[in-house]
């Protein structure tokens, strides 16, 4: 899987393009774009969470600093890194 470690800044948003059903899970960063394949569907929230651990795997860093700030029944997604120890809204 693709290293993202160095964009790991607290506050940054990561926009991504989510395939779910994928027959096997993946996660690129081509042209500025991070694309994410997951194998789990897009029932019930399942393939934006498996997303999340996949972007937050990629960053280093716990999935619970990762908000989704927007996308959450779409393949494209925005995601927030927040603070160790803060707290989302959402």
């Amino acid at each position: 899987m693709t290293d993202l470690s160095h964009l790991a800044q607290p506050g940054a948003t990561f926009a991504v393009r989510v395939t779910p059903g994928a027959r096997r899970a993946a996660l690129e960063l081509a042209e500025g774009v991070i694309r994410i394949s997951v194998t789990a569907p897009p029932e019930d929230g399942r393939a934006t969470e498996a997303a999340r651990a996949a972007l937050a795997d990629a960053l280093g860093v716990a999935r619970t600093r990762l908000t989704l700030i927007r996308g959450a029944k779409s393949r494209d997604k925005l995601f927030r890194l927040d603070q160790p120890g803060e707290r989302s809204s959402r």
